[in-house]
């Protein structure tokens, strides 16, 4: 038996962000901590967002203490923060950092524990019971898609990992995409964060698990982020490339409830011991993981060959994954990713210790081949 499930409600287009205080009145949150980081405190898109509360009368407490990289130390700071000013709810203003902490924040205040324990790999999700405070999220980037998404990806310091603490409450009562906020964001986190939602959609269409309904939305976003990524990279101020870039996020975010792949193992720990971009290190790791699955994923990715307009008529479905795969290295190329490792500081003398903890990662358990070690460190090796 298997359940589709697609709950957030997502209030979108250019000027969405008006929305809010009424968001807030249906959710039933009187008082909402706004967690975001400290960058976009300088930006139009906070201004604009601070500016719809305060013409609204609308009480709140603000929480700017979220890393690039999102650590522990984040969610219990803004989880006492939380208690202290008597918030009954939280808003996510961000990329998939600060919503991420934004969304780990009700787990905080309503079960005691470190985070660890309500690590889904170790089956904490059975602990998250009930309903907890409400959320709502405004992504400010088009990438991880955390704002309609189940889970919440944490840092361990201690651990020198990632986890992921996953349960459906966890999910945002709202989602405010308002492409008007997106426009601050510089290319290269454009194009980084927009192959977040490309690896997203792609190896959720790949991963062996039955969701036809997902696998759908997975080829929808693809090819939303293939015919509308460069021209947000080219043209900031492209409102109608952002707004469809917002769509694909979500689209991405959505399809892997089927759960992801090899990329995402790898990229993981090139963002906890090194503070990777996320996007960016499943951008640079892909065209590898696509070479080492093109026979077990060759259907899917002539799919993926098609939408990128290539002929793939009377083609053989190998030969039109390897062109599948080309496309994603031009991709890349065109919208400024680096094409290696190397390129982004990761010392070659790092790649067995990250070969070890990318094994320990659960998304490669649903890549379509399966992966050792020895895999995960030869795809290093040759992202390197």
């Amino acid at each position: 038996m298997t359940r589709f499930s697609f709950p957030t409600t997502i209030v979108f287009g250019a000027g969405a962000i008006c929305s809010l205080p009424d968001c807030l009145q249906e959710t039933g949150i009187k008082k909402p901590l706004l967690v975001t980081d400290g960058g976009l405190l300088k930006t139009d898109a906070f201004t604009k967002v601070e500016a719809v509360l305060r013409q609204a009368n609308q009480s709140f407490s603000l929480f700017s203490g979220v890393h690039p990289n999102p650590i522990e130390e984040n969610v219990e700071k803004a989880g006492k923060q939380f208690r202290e000013d008597g918030c009954d709810g939280v808003i996510g203003l961000g990329g998939g950092s600060a919503i991420d902490v934004a969304k780990a924040i009700p787990v905080r205040v309503a079960y005691e524990g470190p985070l660890v324990r309500f690590e889904a790999q170790a089956g904490g999700y059975k602990l998250i019971t009930g309903p907890l405070a409400p959320m709502l999220a405004i992504p400010t980037t088009a990438g991880t898609g955390s704002e309609v998404g189940r889970a919440s990806v944490i840092t361990i310091p201690e651990l020198g990992r990632k986890i992921i603490i996953f349960s459906p409450h966890l999910m945002p009562k709202r989602a405010i995409e308002d492409p008007e906020l997106t426009v601050g964001l510089p290319p290269h986190l454009t194009a980084s964060t927009g192959m977040d939602a490309f690896t997203h959609c792609l190896e959720s269409l790949t991963a062996p698990v039955f969701h036809p309904i997902c696998d759908a939305v997975a080829l929808g976003g693809l090819d939303l982020v293939i015919n509308y990524l460069e021209r947000a990279v080219r043209n900031g101020q492209d409102i109608e490339a952002r707004g469809y870039m917002l769509i694909a996020a979500s689209m991405g975010a959505i399809s892997f409830q089927k759960d992801l792949g090899a990329a995402h193992s790898l990229a993981h720990p090139l963002s906890t011991d090194f503070g990777m971009q996320h996007g960016l290190a499943n951008a640079v790791c892909l065209p590898a993981v696509m070479r080492f699955n093109r026979e077990a994923a060759a259907k899917d990715y002539a799919k993926v060959a098609a939408l990128f307009g290539i002929n793939t008529h009377g083609m053989a479905e190998i030969e039109a994954s390897d062109r599948a795969v080309e496309a994603v290295v031009n991709l890349n190329q065109r919208i400024g990713i680096p094409s290696r490792l190397r390129d982004c500081n990761i010392p070659e003398a790092s790649l067995e210790a990250l070969a070890g903890k990318a094994f320990e990662d659960s998304c490669h358990k649903t890549n379509p081949r399966s992966c050792t070690r020895e895999d995960l460190l030869r795809l290093y090796q040759e992202s390197w």
